[in-house]
């Protein structure tokens, strides 16, 4: 079994754990959020509402959603 730090304060390779860390909790929850919009596009498909416009209800332009597939809303809308 081998011996860990989990003390970062007194741990010479601390800082570097402690950004590591912060790096993989960003990414998890990026990956996270990308599952939940996944979810809610699979959930349009199911429904008939994807690749329309949440906003203005026009469609939502086919490149947009070859780059952006789980898009909500077409470009003239988007956040």
């Amino acid at each position: 079994m081998a011996l860990t730090s989990t003390d970062d304060e007194h741990d010479p390779e601390g800082q570097t754990t402690a950004v590591d860390r912060s790096r993989t909790e960003a990414l998890l929850a990026g990956a996270e959020r990308h599952l939940v919009d996944l979810d809610a596009a699979e959930r349009r498909l199911e429904d008939g509402d994807y690749g329309i416009c949440e906003v203005c209800g026009r469609p939502i332009p086919r490149a947009r959603l070859e780059v952006r597939p789980t898009a909500r809303t077409c470009v003239d809308h988007a956040a």
